[in-house]
């Protein structure tokens, strides 16, 4: 990791991902957009870029970003969806891949995904399949995409049954986080990304999870320095996973912690309910289930719901759902293999294993099944 100024006496941060011929920049800072036309014309990735967003992060940022990048010398278009993740689907990226048509990109062209998770998860689908590839780079501005969707590769989008399952493994180019666009997040998708924050103290590094207990009054203030060390932080754990195993093939299936049982409680609420939310849920479930079968004890359960509600997020599957629709969600979810759902299970904190090996009652009774 490298530091350095911008001109303007701010701090940058860079961590590189290192996937050999796929490796890529991270760039952390505060008013970092407002330099990046200069570096994609640096970087020389595309002679033309069209910037994804949806439409209300394209009424925040979209103009100003295309301003940013004709300063720079760049071509660029503008291109929105409907937000939310009820999207997040195929007919999306039908309707998306056929303006790029109509406006005459080609392979020697590159997009720009400005936005949150669904915006990068989409962006990046469509980057692997358009042309049959071409370069993409992040601008995430959700917590959650500064934390963990934008970093790693993965992208997708939702069908019926499930939440992506359908998707490839295609890496940025670069990733550029502005912790500014913070200030214009609205409060729960904030709260959201938390979650997401939790889990890799949760998972990977106790020390981690110390420090955000910590560091709590100050990262709810958007406290810069506190911010900018945890967005860093979670970079950091997330490329030293990807760097071991870039297509979940083990050691990555990690970072699924509080995602099973959390992606089958989003998918209940016919994706109502944000992300964060749900896998804050789905982390307490499978904490109760790992003190269930004996893998955990009690005082992991206590912290981990302690830290999940002083960031006030939910840890309760809320009683209207239905339980045998979550349980149906969970055998078709991509981690489940051979009729086999295989769970991230705690066994004290910064410490978690992956395994099969649940009875059906400890689940249901996680579940709260009636």
């Amino acid at each position: 990791m490298n530091h350095r100024t911008n001109g303007e006496d701010t701090v940058e941060q860079t961590i590189q991902v290192g996937l050999e011929e796929r490796s890529y920049p991270i760039t952390i800072g505060t008013g970092i957009n407002r330099h990046i036309g200069n570096r994609l014309q640096e970087m020389g990735l595309a002679k033309r870029y069209a910037i994804i967003s949806d439409d209300r992060v394209a009424s925040l940022y979209g103009r100003q970003l295309q301003e940013i990048l004709y300063e720079a010398g760049l071509a660029c278009e503008l291109i929105t969806f409907p937000h939310g993740e009820a999207n997040k689907r195929l007919d999306t990226i039908e309707q998306l891949a056929s303006e790029l048509a109509e406006r005459g990109f080609d392979r020697k062209d590159g997009l720009v995904a400005l936005g949150g998770g669904v915006t990068g998860d989409m962006t990046g689908f469509l980057a692997s399949i358009y042309m049959r590839g071409i370069p993409f780079i992040q601008i995430p501005t959700s917590l959650l995409a500064q934390v963990d969707s934008s970093v790693g590769g993965k992208t997708g989008v939702d069908l019926p049954q499930g939440k992506n399952l359908i998707g490839t493994f295609y890496q940025p180019r670069a990733v550029f986080i502005d912790t500014e666009v913070l200030k214009t997040l609205p409060r729960d998708e904030f709260i959201g990304g938390m979650a997401e924050v939790i889990k890799y103290g949760a998972s990977i590094d106790a020390d981690f999870f110390s420090w955000l207990a910590h560091k709590q009054e100050a990262i709810l203030g958007l406290d810069s320095p506190a911010i900018a060390t945890m967005i860093r932080r979670c970079c950091e754990l997330k490329a030293k996973v990807v760097e071991q195993d870039e297509r979940e093939g083990g050691l990555r299936r990690i970072l699924n912690f509080g995602h099973t049982i959390g992606h089958a409680v989003e998918a209940a609420s016919g994706y109502q309910l944000n992300h964060g939310f749900a896998v804050a849920i789905g982390m307490r479930a499978v904490t109760e289930l790992a003190a269930r079968i004996g893998m955990t004890d009690s005082s992991t359960v206590a912290a981990i719901i302690q830290l999940l509600q002083a960031f006030h997020l939910p840890t309760d599957i809320p009683p209207e759902y239905n339980r045998a629709a979550l349980r149906a969600y969970l055998s078709i979810d991509k981690k489940t293999v051979g009729g086999r759902i295989f769970f991230v299970l705690p066994e004290q904190i910064g410490k978690v294993r992956i395994t099969d090996q649940v009875e059906e009652a400890d689940i249901a009774a996680v579940l709260g099944a009636r």
